[in-house]
């Protein structure tokens, strides 16, 4: 059964549990996912109203894109546990020969790339997801409003907790054009994507008062 799939209440239990899997990747996912539910949400809302009549284009086109965001994100739930499987066999390879130490490395330093792939792609959905609540903020409706800033607030966590996931994987990898390839666009698209939220909510928090 894929983690995407499960209840609620099965989720949260598998979490608490000393399951590997769903963890911190799996969580970033999910809150990233429900953070661009939420803008899929407010778009909803707000599209038609006559304070906002002649936007229902960008309206439409802020809910197909953040619904499709959601999408993603939750494949990645799952995505992200079928990754860390290979990564958690390669750790427990032998090395007792100076051959089946040099394999194992190989082989971990190739797990530890596609283990990064999930949390990389989460990183970049989100970032997305954040661009697509500030062109939504200033079109929502003043009733539902508070949910574009509950939106921007999951997707700031997940934006750092999916970035952790990321440099958990990178701080192992030998690579290092790899590496340095990888931060630089992960610190960018954090940095940003966390101003452009706090500029959101602080927009948020002046309509609400």
């Amino acid at each position: 059964m894929k983690l995407s799939k499960i209840t609620c209440e099965e989720f949260a239990a598998k979490l608490a549990s000393k399951e590997p899997v769903p963890g911190g990747g799996g969580v970033a996912a999910l809150v990233g996912a429900l953070g661009a539910a939420l803008g899929s949400m407010v778009g909803n809302y707000s599209i038609g109203k006559k304070k906002f009549l002649g936007m229902e284009a960008k309206h439409q086109e802020i809910i197909d894109k953040s619904c499709d965001l959601m999408t993603k994100l939750l494949a990645l739930i799952d995505e992200d546990a079928e990754n860390f499987e290979p990564l958690s066999k390669a750790y427990g390879m032998p090395k007792d020969t100076p051959e089946q130490a040099a394999e194992k490395e190989k082989v971990l330093q190739n797990c530890l790339k596609v283990a990064a792939g999930g949390p990389i792609k989460m990183v970049e959905y989100i970032y997305e997801a954040i661009k697509l609540q500030e062109e939504l903020v200033d079109i929502s409706t003043k009733i539902i409003i508070s949910d574009v800033g509950c939106g921007v607030q999951f997707l700031k966590a997940a934006l750092y907790s999916a970035s952790l996931n990321v440099t958990v994987n990178l701080n192992s990898i030998n690579d290092e054009a790899y590496v340095k390839e990888v931060k630089e666009r992960m610190d960018k698209l954090v940095s940003e994507g966390s101003d452009v939220c706090d500029k959101v909510y602080a927009k948020v928090t002046e309509v609400l008062g």
